[in-house]
């Protein structure tokens, strides 16, 4: 595998974050994105998650979804993903259901590395 692709289910810019920010101080319930809530706190990134990342050989990259789809031209997946991209091939490695039912930094991380074993 070349490089893992997270996608956010947000769009970039400085609106976008402010308005994440709102959302997850008055209705993290609610929150859209599982995969921004566990990889960032409220107002900057994770340090168990920055820790793993900083660590990690693994090639990663991170977008929003307006920044993939303007990169990449591709508009077929349901946000938030991870892909595993290898020869320009990209492929679902973590589903917006499988991240969804993810519930921390740790068993993010293990999952990733899980991936990798097999």
């Amino acid at each position: 595998m070349q490089k893992l692709i997270f996608v956010y289910s947000a769009n970039s810019g400085i609106g976008n974050m402010v308005l994440d920010v709102a959302h997850k101080i008055f209705s993290p319930k609610t929150y859209a994105c599982n995969l921004c809530a566990i990889t960032f706190d409220t107002f900057s990134e994770n340090k168990s998650w920055k820790q793993f990342r900083e660590r990690s050989t693994l090639n990663m990259e991170f977008l929003h979804i307006d920044e993939f789809e303007s990169k990449y031209d591709i508009k077929t997946f349901n946000y938030p993903v991870v892909l595993s991209v290898e020869n320009n091939n990209f492929k679902e490695f973590l589903s917006v259901d499988t991240i969804n039912k993810i519930q921390s930094v740790e068993e993010l991380t293990l999952v990733i590395e899980k991936g990798f074993q097999n």
